[in-house]
């Protein structure tokens, strides 16, 4: 009789003190590490969030599609070797990273499975907007996005097949289609509308992609914070998983840079498949997750995504201010060397005249 209540004593501390330790709500509670499920007002926030952003999304991708010329667009998709380069880092580069990083940090078989989840999605709609600001090729960008986003349909599958079979089997995982398809329509009518904007009236379309550019630059903070306070309830990940979401975006801008350089792009165009390599689309990534494992799973990578796009956020942002600075030294050095030059030209040309009597050629004047 007292070993029963001894023992039910117990329990009710082990229980009071799983109480405090996690909140009552949570569906997995160990020690501290908990996954809560989302009560009425996360859910009713994300709704409004998610509309919100999706209609600003949309109008950023149209005054984006506003830069966009449509002979030059065009000429990209029949000569495609831009786009090549591109489908190579974004469905070859980014998912051998992935796996690589997986093998080298020796992480747990279902956090290898995110890992690679995250390199085989397609490019993000927030390298459309950082590339305008480092003066990359738009009409490049815009069509390495659609391309990638269409191609993931078929590549997504392939490349998480190839790489996931040692971890895990590739039919358990979800790949949700229809917000493939939503994410390709929510792209391509916004951006065919700004492109016909553009070139019916492109004095306004200059007007609309200042203001596009700057409301995108703000789109894409506003992002990293909404996905910040919708997921605050599992933090607690593996630190190998914080380590290769800081070095796994930083390895796609590299290597896409390295390999479209190799391939003979012009500079602002490695630029442009630097950034659409490095930028997945994270949303799309989170989809998947949520979608393919249970809670006890998403508790050991449920936030790898968001991991992610904060340090691809943060690299693009450094490559943005490191190209501004270098953009201008190189004009204030280009125009005191113009203005140096003027000054010889002058000097020459009145010591010239001092000489000829002060006859100055037709040339020199």
């Amino acid at each position: 009789m007292q070993t029963n209540l001894l023992s039910q004593q117990f329990n009710a501390r082990s229980l009071a003190e799983n109480a405090t330790a996690c909140p009552a709500n949570a569906t997995i509670c160990n020690g501290t590490s908990c996954v809560l499920l989302e009560d009425n007002f996360n859910e009713t926030l994300s709704i409004i969030l998610s509309t919100v952003l999706t209609i600003m999304l949309a109008l950023v991708m149209f005054s984006m599609g506003c830069n966009v010329e449509l002979k030059k667009f065009w000429g990209h998709i029949k000569r495609p070797w831009g786009i090549f380069v591109g489908f190579l880092c974004q469905f070859g580069i980014m998912p051998l990273t992935a796996f690589l990083l997986s093998l080298v940090f020796d992480v747990l078989p279902i956090q290898a499975v995110v890992v690679l989840i995250m390199g085989c999605c397609p490019g993000g709609t927030a390298s459309n907007v950082i590339a305008y600001w480092v003066d990359g090729d738009m009409d490049l960008s815009i069509s390495m996005t659609t391309c990638s986003t269409l191609l993931a349909m078929g590549m997504m599958p392939l490349c998480l097949f190839l790489y996931t079979k040692m971890w895990t089997d590739s039919n358990a995982i979800v790949l949700p289609y229809d917000s493939i398809g939503i994410s390709l329509v929510a792209l391509i009518i916004p951006v065919s509308f700004g492109i016909y904007v553009n070139h019916k009236w492109p004095s306004k379309a200059k007007i609309i992609l200042k203001i596009g550019s700057i409301v995108g630059a703000i789109l894409i903070v506003l992002i990293a914070v909404v996905g910040g306070i919708l997921y605050k309830g599992s933090w607690i990940i593996s630190p190998k998983l914080w380590i290769i979401g800081t070095i796994f975006p930083a390895a796609g801008y590299s290597l896409g840079f390295f390999l479209a350089r190799v391939a003979g792009l012009s500079w602002h165009r490695c630029r442009t498949v630097s950034l659409e390599t490095g930028m997945q689309n994270t949303q799309l990534c989170s989809t998947i997750v949520q979608l393919s494992f249970t809670p006890e799973q998403l508790e050991l990578m449920f936030t790898f995504p968001l991991i992610y796009s904060i340090f691809q956020l943060l690299f693009a942002l450094l490559i943005l201010g490191g190209y501004r600075v270098y953009r201008r030294h190189r004009v204030k050095t280009k125009t005191d060397v113009e203005k140096t030059e003027e000054k010889e030209d002058s000097t020459s040309t009145s010591s010239h005249a001092k000489i000829n009597g002060g006859f100055v050629s037709n040339e020199a004047k």
